[in-house]
């Protein structure tokens, strides 16, 4: 790989397992069948990497820590694509995983991420400067607190723009972002009681960036400061897994800023390439090809 990556991606790569059942959701007291089960690259990180490695893009990416039970799978899975891990940190732990059971438009996650962030102990990268300088653009998850900042900061440095998500409107990461997608579940936290347009009122105008607000199914709303909220509805697929949607979804703005589409075609891109995810499982195995977002676009 060249030593400068098209984009840097800094956030959360996991070790997956995730359980596609077969005859609706679990039901308290009742057996649940299991059709397909997996152990692969996930996280807000590593899910998009592997999207942007299909749509023809080099990533090179940092966040989690990564153990021992999940360093074998995830170095063997990026082994003939074009995602750098070698700023990844390898620790002799287990390492982060996280279980996750779908139904069709229905998932439950689970993990141990509260007991991780309480323990006052990083588990994550500190971003590299080197790593950051030369790419076209980025995405920085919020998650890991003063270093996703920095990588951030990095970012504005080196006039790399970046892709963030679930920040609110006062946050530095939404004020410096190229693009910041937000989604229902961030809204229901930070902002009860308010609509979808007061919503995107506040996000746009402290941002000059664009600001992204997807609502599952529903129409998405996206702006900038100055100008009137605009709408999309996403596309109508069959859903098979709604894994790895979002994370498709912020991919998918990464290849569009990176070869500089406007708003409303960054936005129809990155839902085409969310449509797609949602139609098949598991994702990491079926990422979307460029030729398909294309194809769904047309």
């Amino acid at each position: 790989m060249n030593r400068h990556a098209d984009v840097y991606l800094f956030g959360q790569v996991l070790g997956t397992h995730s359980f596609l059942l077969k005859d609706g959701f679990l039901r308290p007291d009742e057996y649940s069948e299991i059709g397909e089960q997996y152990f692969l690259p996930g996280g807000e990180t590593g899910t998009a990497a592997t999207v942007l490695d299909s749509l023809g893009i080099s990533v090179k990416m940092d966040g989690t820590w990564i153990g021992t039970e999940v360093a074998p799978m995830l170095k063997a899975f990026y082994a003939d694509k074009k995602v750098d891990l070698s700023s990844l940190c390898f620790v002799d732990s287990p390492g982060v995983m996280d279980y996750v059971v779908i139904a069709g438009l229905v998932r439950s996650p689970m993990g141990r991420f509260q007991t991780l962030f309480s323990s006052g102990e990083r588990w994550w990268s500190v971003p590299k400067e080197e790593d950051i300088m030369g790419c076209g653009a980025a995405a920085v998850d919020p998650y890991f607190r003063g270093e996703s900042l920095r990588a951030a900061e990095l970012c504005l440095r080196h006039g790399v723009p970046y892709v963030t998500i679930d920040c609110p409107h006062d946050s530095p990461l939404h004020r410096g972002a190229a693009v910041n997608v937000v989604s229902r579940e961030c809204t229901g936290e930070y902002y009860p009681g308010l609509s979808p347009e007061e919503i995107m009122e506040k996000l746009m105008e402290a941002s000059a960036g664009l600001s992204i607000l997807t609502q599952g199914g529903g129409e998405m709303l996206y702006g900038r400061k100055g100008e009137p909220v605009r709408r999309m509805k996403p596309f109508d697929v069959q859903v098979r897994s709604t894994l790895g949607a979002g994370d498709t979804f912020k991919a998918g703005c990464v290849f569009g800023l990176l070869n500089g589409m406007g708003d409303e075609e960054l936005v129809r891109f990155a839902s085409a390439c969310s449509g797609i995810a949602i139609s098949r499982f598991p994702l990491p195995l079926h990422p979307p090809t460029l030729e398909e977002v294309r194809r769904m676009i047309s």
